[in-house]
Formats: structure tokens, sequence, C-alpha cells
């Protein structure tokens, strides 16, 4: 299945390069791109995205309320935000917007693409470089659930789990684990059911309040 993708970015060099990189890749189609938030929602209505990768900080409409139009939309695209600025009010703002993916726009081209990948199918990814400060914004403020559906997981599933919690992508779970980026794929739909979570950001929050990883842990 090709997932169909809209890139909106209020620089024209910055939509072009991620048109180029996600085009490139097999079974992902760029259906449309948008300079601003009210572009992106209209183009949404008329190409019925998948995915949508939207900047934050553009004009007329900024990304945070574009986030909130889209999520409206029926059906609704899985919304990946995309940002130069690692500030907090827009990590916290695009997620608790319902983004399911927090990027920073000089990641490696590879977390991009996986973070299209995982949204497509239902998850979320967040740059490695911002998990820290969300983790400690949810996790540490929140009540510790219970702890028994830890014990459903496999050995395997709780590794997987404990790289998810660090902001690892699946190449480099995979890569860490030596098994294949589909087999991590499979795990984490796995751990998700088990525990009774929809997102990988949920899944490393619930990791880090259950000990499964120290802030030593994160990068």
């Amino acid at each position: 299945m090709t997932i169909r993708v809209i890139v909106a970015d209020d620089q024209a060099p910055t939509r072009e390069g991620l048109r180029l990189l996600l085009s490139s890749e097999p079974g992902i189609e760029v259906v449309a791109t948008a300079g601003d938030g009210y572009e992106v929602v209209a183009m949404a209505r008329r190409h019925r995205p998948e995915v949508v990768l939207t900047d934050i900080r553009m004009p007329r409409m900024d990304g945070l309320a574009a986030i909130r139009d889209l999520l409206a939309l029926d059906p609704a695209p899985a919304v990946v935000a995309l940002t130069t600025f690692n500030l907090d009010e827009y990590l916290f703002g695009a997620l608790q917007a319902g983004a399911v993916g927090f990027l920073l726009k000089e990641s490696d081209p590879g977390l991009i693409i996986d973070a299209v990948r995982v949204a497509h199918d239902g998850q979320g990814l967040v740059d490695p470089r911002v998990t820290p400060r969300l983790l400690h914004r949810f996790a540490v403020t929140s009540p510790r659930p219970p702890t028994s559906e830890l014990a459903s997981l496999t050995p395997r599933e709780t590794d997987v789990l404990r790289h998810l919690a660090t902001g690892a992508s699946n190449a480099e779970i995979a890569q860490a684990l030596v098994i294949s980026p589909g087999t991590v794929k499979v795990h984490i739909e796995r751990i998700l059911a088990k525990l009774g979570l929809r997102t990988r950001v949920q899944a490393a929050v619930y990791a880090h309040r259950h000990g499964l990883v120290t802030w030593a842990d994160l990068p």
C-alpha cells in the first residue's frame, strides 16, 4: 500500500527537500505540498492523505491550529510535527494538539522516513533529542500505573521496549538487537496491544515510569 503524504512548510527549499526525500522512498507518495496552515488543511480535504508532515511556525495559520483542524477531518490523517526550534512549547503543544510524532528539521533523513511510516501504522515517533524532556514532563508528573501488564511481555519485547524508550527508531532498534526492522515493527505492535497503549510516545513514558530505562540511558 502506498502512503499518501502532504508536506507543509513556509520555506520552499525545505518543502522541496522533504518532498524529494519522501518521494524517493518505495511506498510513499507526496500528493501535495503547502506553504501555510490554511493551505495544508485545504490540501488535506482535497487529497485525503494518510500522513501530514507539517511545520509548526507558518503564516496565516500556524501548525498547532492546523493540526487541530486536520484531526477534525473525516478521515483524519496522522500528523507529524516538524520544527527548527527545539522549544518545549512546540513539543508539548504539538503532542497535546494530537500530533503522533515530533521531529526537528535537522533530524536524520532516515528518522523522518521512519516517522512517516510509523505514523501511518498508527504509532508515533519523537526525535531522540527531545525524548528526555518529554519523559520528564509526562512520566514524573503522572501517577505510577499498575505493573501487571509488564509480565505479559516476552524478554525480546521487553528489550525492544527499552530501546524504544530511549527514542531509538525501528532501524536503530533492529541494528542493536540484530533483527530486521519488520520484526521490530511486529514487536512494537504487540507491546502496544499488551500494554493497552496507542503510540510509541505512550510506550516510552510507560517504560520510564516502570524503571525499564533511567535518565542515564537517555541521549
